[in-house]
């Protein structure tokens, strides 16, 4: 993973978008909408989706921030970003459909997405150590609110300007690479030279242990 951070404008342009590497850490300025399992589900078993001219805002943040009103203005208390991985059934579609090319999240996401990203030139970002109430002083503004008496507020679609938002690390390229899964290849290719230090023998298989009944 670099140390250097690379600030990022978005929307991001698919050539831009195939030059990060895995492990870049990145900063967002620009416009991001969120959403969550509902989004996901309408987007794609309903055709429902918000009003956002998607191809100015296509930085999809996996969160329900929660959210303070005052009278007709609002603000982020906290915007911790929810796993992404829980998505993973209906990412691939989201991202063909809307044409997404930054996704954001916790944890990662799998094949499926991971193509459909290298089809559109896109990339997921994953959060390190910060937290959502750190995450939410970076959302300079909040544009607008869709879905927001039919979903409420966790699962409305909120579209936020935010400002060097992060720092997030490039966990799947726009080459369909995933960080995550090159790690677990990485380290178990390691595997057989740290048994050899060990002493461990050859043919060594760790205790199995059955599910509960």
């Amino acid at each position: 993973m670099s140390d250097a951070v690379r600030h990022l404008q978005l929307p991001l342009a698919p050539d831009e978008a195939r030059r990060l590497p895995l492990g870049a850490m990145v900063t967002l300025t620009g416009t991001v909408f969120t959403g969550r399992s509902r989004f996901h589900i309408r987007a794609v078993e309903q055709g429902v989706v918000p009003p956002v001219d998607f191809a100015a805002v296509n930085a999809f943040f996996h969160v329900g921030p929660v959210m303070r009103r005052a009278g007709d203005r609002w603000s982020v208390v906290s915007i911790e970003p929810t796993s992404s991985i829980r998505f993973e059934r209906y990412g691939g579609a989201v991202v063909r459909q809307l044409g997404l090319r930054t996704l954001i999240g916790k944890t990662t996401m799998g094949r499926g997405t991971a193509e459909a990203l290298r089809e559109v030139g896109g990339v997921h970002l994953t959060k390190i150590g910060v937290c959502g109430n750190l995450l939410a002083r970076q959302v300079a503004r909040v544009r607008e609110v869709h879905f927001l008496d039919e979903l409420g507020a966790t699962e409305a679609t909120w579209v936020l300007d935010v400002e060097r938002f992060g720092p997030f690390f490039v966990d799947i390229d726009a080459h369909g690479r995933n960080y995550f899964e090159q790690l677990d290849a990485d380290e178990r290719a390691r595997l057989p030279d740290v048994y050899r230090r060990l002493g461990i023998p050859d043919g060594f298989a760790y205790t199995p242990v059955d599910p509960e009944p």
